[in-house]
């Protein structure tokens, strides 16, 4: 077995350079004071509680013609996640904020993902979270993938997961132990699908891998699920506020969060699926069947392009960097 020295680390690291890593383009570590911008120096301590523990908070937006959308909203809910396991930022949000439009800049990219993590912190092996002497913040700058509905412009394909949900508060803040969440993903992918979606213990409609799901009935209502047992993703919330303009015209009657049953989501006239990455998308079949007509519907197509215009031209919601 080969023994690394001090010195031979930073050719051990570069040995460790892969294709992928050139969608990363820049990582602020609290831990080395700094931010980086090859990948291969994009890393984590090994001790840190966030990786053998999962202890830590993490959200992720958008950025969008060298401007973050919605930024105060997602840092919003990282310090409401942060509060929920009793871990705090020295600096407080302000601190986190000055941090993340620093890190961008340094990115220097016009469009990109940014995902904020506030961990517990090195400290050791152990469980107790009073192990670690101080938190420890991370923000990566990466490369935002084609949006879903450019990429299926026919829709997408969904299926219930058989993934038990969240219990409790455990699913309504955004916390870094994802292991159900990709157990979901799994099954969408291992199912020929782009989506799975959890029921909560009544049977109603929870929330997909990392993203929120709702349905447009039959009597023109937009519905998404009751927050006991999804996140409530700040693209969900948005997209709701957007819609009330469908109101206004008649193309909705009702926007509402209901609890959502399997038969609701069977008879439904759209499916949508929301989140960061997404934007709006619509799934089109729904365990092998059509929903609606099976094809993109007149909601979740007006709604996808209220949500692109709102990035790119609102002000007041675009932070630039």
């Amino acid at each position: 077995m080969k023994i690394i020295s001090f010195s031979d680390y930073t050719d051990a690291l570069a040995a460790t350079r892969m294709p992928w890593m050139e969608r990363y383009y820049a990582m602020y570590s609290s831990v080395l004071g700094g931010v980086v911008t090859d990948p291969v120096l994009m890393q984590a301590p090994l001790d840190d509680h966030l990786v053998h523990r999962g202890d830590g908070v993490f959200d992720t937006f958008k950025c969008v013609g060298r401007a973050a959308y919605n930024l105060d909203a997602h840092l919003g809910r990282l310090m409401r996640s942060a509060e929920a396991i009793a871990l705090a930022w020295p600096g407080g949000v302000g601190d986190i904020r000055e941090i993340v439009l620093q890190t961008l800049a340094v990115a220097g990219r016009d469009d990109c993902l940014c995902r904020v993590i506030l961990a517990r912190g090195p400290g050791g092996f152990g469980v107790s979270p009073y192990e670690s002497p101080r938190p420890a913040l991370y923000v990566v700058v990466y490369a935002a993938g084609t949006l879903f509905m450019t990429a299926h412009p026919g829709g997408g394909r969904a299926m219930r997961s058989g993934v038990p949900v969240k219990s409790g508060n455990w699913a309504t803040f955004k916390h870094c132990n994802y292991l159900p969440n990709a157990q979901v993903k799994r099954e969408a992918v291992d199912g020929g699908c782009d989506f799975a979606f959890t029921y909560d213990p009544l049977g109603f409609l929870a929330e997909g891998a990392t993203e929120n799901a709702g349905i447009v009935t039959p009597l023109r209502e937009l519905l998404f699920p009751k927050p006991n047992h999804i996140l409530s993703g700040t693209t969900m919330l948005r997209v709701m506020r957007l819609a009330e303009a469908l109101l206004t015209d008649g193309t909705l009657a009702r926007i509402a969060f209901a609890d959502i049953s399997e038969s609701d989501v069977r008879g439904a006239s759209e499916m949508l699926v929301v989140g960061t990455t997404l934007d709006v998308a619509s799934a089109c079949v729904y365990d092998g069947a059509p929903v609606g007509d099976g094809r993109p519907g007149p909601v979740g197509t007006r709604l996808n392009a209220l949500l692109a215009q709102d990035i790119a031209e609102n002000s007041a919601l675009r932070t630039p960097y």
